[in-house]
Parts: C-alpha cells; sequence; structure tokens
C-alpha cells in the first residue's frame, strides 16, 4: 500500500536540514525501490524548503509509521507536523521526473 508522507517543517530549520540531509538521503535510499516520488516542499522562491513530501510502498500503516519516525529529519526535529495518509495513485505520472 502507497503511503504519502505530508511533513511541514519547524521554522528556522534550514541549517539544521542541510546538516542532516545526508543521513536523509541514505535513509530514503535504503527504500529507493519502493519509492514512488519523493522531495522538498518548496516556498513561492523556488529556493526555500518548506518540508517534504514523499509517497512510499509499505505493507501497512505500522510500516510507515515506523518508517518516518526513525526517518533522520524526524529523528532530529525538524518537522513540526508529519502527516501519514494512505494513498491510492489513480493516474499515472508523466511530468515532474527529473532528467535521467
Amino acid at each position: 500500500m502507497l503511503f504519502a508522507f505530508y511533513l511541514i517543517d519547524r521554522p528556522a530549520a534550514a541549517d539544521l536540514r542541510k546538516e542532516v540531509r545526508p543521513r536523509h538521503v541514505a535513509y530514503l535510499a535504503a527504500v529507493a525501490d519502493s519509492i514512488a516520488f519523493a522531495g522538498p516542499l518548496l516556498s513561492d522562491d523556488l529556493q526555500s524548503s518548506l518540508g517534504s513530501l514523499l509517497v512510499v510502498d509499505f505493507p501497512d500503516r505500522e510500516a510507515a509509521e515506523r518508517w518516518v519516525a526513525g526517518e533522520p529529519f524526524t529523528a532530529a526535529g525538524i518537522y513540526a507536523n508529519c502527516t501519514v495518509h494512505p494513498f491510492n495513485n489513480l493516474w499515472p505520472q508523466k511530468v515532474g521526473f527529473p532528467e535521467s
């Protein structure tokens, strides 16, 4: 089952986010084959991160909740809000993918 993670940074988390990012990327790499999509939510200036949006396949909510609890940005206290919802992808992605 896909789970959508809507994760909003706490104020003034930018420096900590940069510091923790290598661990965050490594944590995501461990489940890379299960990621439907993932990336930062941006402010209108298209430069500043407001949080993260991820959709990842897990067998159940318990596994999804356990995974996000161990996620380095979560563990470092970067996120002010963490919302997890089951997600049913009904539309095949055509845009938004980085060029290879």
